[in-house]
């Protein structure tokens, strides 16, 4: 199976996408979001690994909107732990390094790093594996990059210092996308499945919010997340997302999808997956592979 990721080799979504579908899978580079579902929609690749929210940053809200807009539908989620690593070129001690690249969430999740060594500036990057495959590349001994220490391996680079980050407990929810869903049975094979779903309550209906939230909570169905996205085309309209617990072939959930009919102006099934083990509840095992 081949995987179509945003970034370089060596990016978390491409991590992702090896804990999502094996070690073994072929992972296609893509220089945007939007890139990916088209990789996806054209045929080039058989899922795309889409970064979905962070538990430190919140939501992608890119690829929120990109699935409401695009046919494609979620079929797998996974968390994976965020361990950002001060890499460098062999040879180079930490004395010598007086800028490093990353991406700016990357820089701002590695804040404390800067505060105790204040002659090394944070200098912006379109990527984190970007950047370390751009200090691999071309950049001199003096520069570092803060990336994963699978980057390092891809690009034979020597971590410096493991676990850059502020916070420990620094997670990505990752989905797979798909051009087709994965069947309705397969939510009643005994394993815990989610629902996500996009929907628009019906304008100037008093308590309409409300009482779509009673469908679930009236059938049992726990409500695991929403937000609230604008509509570009309805100035101060808003699309509701949720996760569901239970799969869409379950039959509360189907029933309770049923009842919202009356009550939405429009309603999208975005996927019915298996759910993950939720962050931070086990480890998560150490890839160490290349790229195909």
């Amino acid at each position: 199976m081949k995987a179509a990721f945003q970034g370089v080799h060596g990016a978390y979504s491409e991590l992702a996408s090896k804990q999502l579908l094996g070690p073994r899978v072929r992972t296609l580079p893509c220089e945007t979001f939007a890139d990916v579902f088209d990789a996806v929609d054209g045929s080039a690749a058989e899922r795309g690994i889409l970064p979905i929210e962070n538990s430190l940053a919140g939501s992608i809200h890119q690829n929120y909107d990109l699935l409401l807009d695009r046919d494609l539908h979620i079929v797998g989620e996974a968390y994976l732990k965020v361990e950002h690593a001060l890499l460098c070129h062999p040879g180079t001690s930490l004395r010598a390094i007086t800028e490093v690249r990353s991406h700016p969430q990357a820089l701002a999740q590695c804040s404390g790093f800067f505060a105790k060594n204040k002659s090394i500036k944070p200098s912006p990057y379109f990527d984190t594996a970007g950047a370390a495959e751009s200090l691999a590349r071309e950049a001199p001994a003096h520069i570092g990059a803060i990336a994963s220490a699978y980057a390092a391996e891809l690009y034979g680079l020597k971590v410096l210092k493991r676990n850059l980050q502020n916070h420990a407990d620094n997670f990505t929810r990752f989905l797979a996308v798909a051009k087709r869903p994965l069947p309705p049975k397969s939510s009643r094979a005994g394993l815990p499945f989610k629902t996500s779903l996009a929907f628009m309550p019906k304008r100037n209906a008093v308590g309409s919010l409300h009482a779509i939230l009673g469908v679930f909570a009236g059938r049992g169905i726990d409500l695991l997340k929403i937000e609230s996205r604008p509509n570009p085309l309805s100035p101060f309209e808003y699309w509701f997302y949720a996760d569901l617990a239970g799969g869409p072939g379950a039959p509360a959930v189907a029933q309770a999808l049923g009842e919202l009919e009356p009550l939405v102006s429009r309603l999208k099934i975005l996927g019915g997956y298996p759910r993950a083990p939720r962050a931070g509840s086990r480890p998560v095992p150490a890839i160490r592979s290349k790229h195909v």
